[in-house]
């Protein structure tokens, strides 16, 4: 197995889903990869990865030629260590919505044991409301569930989601009080909110549990909507106009100690070969690093 030796000290990424998805298309289309389970392990391997996220479409589709066993061999023998699964959303509403979410819910925490995933990431991309009382007891009983699996639960702050500030999203995770949630940031939508980065380092460590990076236009195009941006036109690090080095010293100062994932939805990305994605999304990552050596 190759290993790429030029990573900086105490500095590992995870192959966020999206990045390596290949032709899947979030949301609107097929979900799950056009690139073999093998094949993205390997190749995130080889370029220095030790992490990988696991979309659920895609580990339903992995499934129908692989056993959870297999594919955990596959990510160990590969020297993958952070495993993230996703996406669960309904898991606070009621009716037929939860029903489903439940049924997902189970599939994706019996994947999360039998893999040792790090964390399933959940949220909303619905703008739901509801009550902080009821989210907070939700998230709990989520968390307690994720416990028993032996797994984390991370909610991702999305803009589009039914709580869409930092505010909020600590009252929930110190309402429910528990060991094994906490919030996952992503640059996108961090920016995307106007979340300061000068907030980070005052969330509770316990809290601050994952971190993806992007790179981006700030400012939504002309005639683009917010939807299109988000799912089609993220930047590798250092190809757009964030303050990526603004965020890191934040997560430096906030004492985050996790992987940190890469995370790039682009319609560019979908048509390259598998090992030029992977390549390119390690080394633009990692360089943003260098004063972390």
């Amino acid at each position: 197995m190759h290993v790429n030796r030029n990573a900086p000290e105490n500095v590992e990424l995870l192959a966020s889903y999206w990045t390596i998805a290949g032709a899947a298309i979030p949301h609107t289309g097929p979900e799950y990869s056009n690139f073999d389970f093998r094949d993205r392990v390997e190749a995130i391997s080889r370029a220095g990865f030790k992490g990988m996220g696991i979309w659920h479409a895609d580990l339903a589709h992995t499934l129908e030629s692989r056993s959870l066993r297999e594919m955990k061999q596959l990510l160990d023998d590969n020297g993958i260590v952070h495993i993230e699964l996703e996406f669960l959303t309904d898991w606070f509403v009621e009716g037929a919505r939860r029903k489903a979410s439940d049924e997902e819910r189970a599939r994706l925490l019996r994947a999360a044991e039998v893999l040792g995933a790090r964390h399933i990431k959940v949220g909303d991309f619905q703008g739901d409301e509801i009550d902080m009382d009821s989210l907070i007891e939700s998230f709990a009983g989520l968390c307690k569930d994720a416990a028993d699996h032996g797994t984390r639960i991370l909610f991702e702050l999305l803009p589009v989601s039914m709580i869409r500030t930092l505010e909020d999203t600590l009252a929930m995770l110190e309402g429910a009080d528990a060991d094994n949630g906490g919030v996952i940031l992503d640059t996108w939508h961090v920016v995307k909110l106007g979340i300061h980065y000068d907030e980070i380092p005052k969330i509770p460590k316990r809290f601050l549990l994952g971190v993806e990076l992007n790179d981006g236009e700030t400012v939504t195009p002309p005639g683009m909507d917010f939807r299109t941006q988000t799912t089609e036109h993220r930047r590798f690090c250092g190809e757009g106009d964030f303050d990526l080095g603004g965020f890191l010293a934040a997560l430096r100062r906030s004492g985050y100690d996790g992987p940190f994932g890469i995370e790039v939805l682009s319609l560019v990305n979908r048509t390259l070969p598998l090992d030029e994605v992977v390549q390119r999304a390690y080394q633009t990552t990692m360089a943003q690093f260098g004063s972390m050596s």
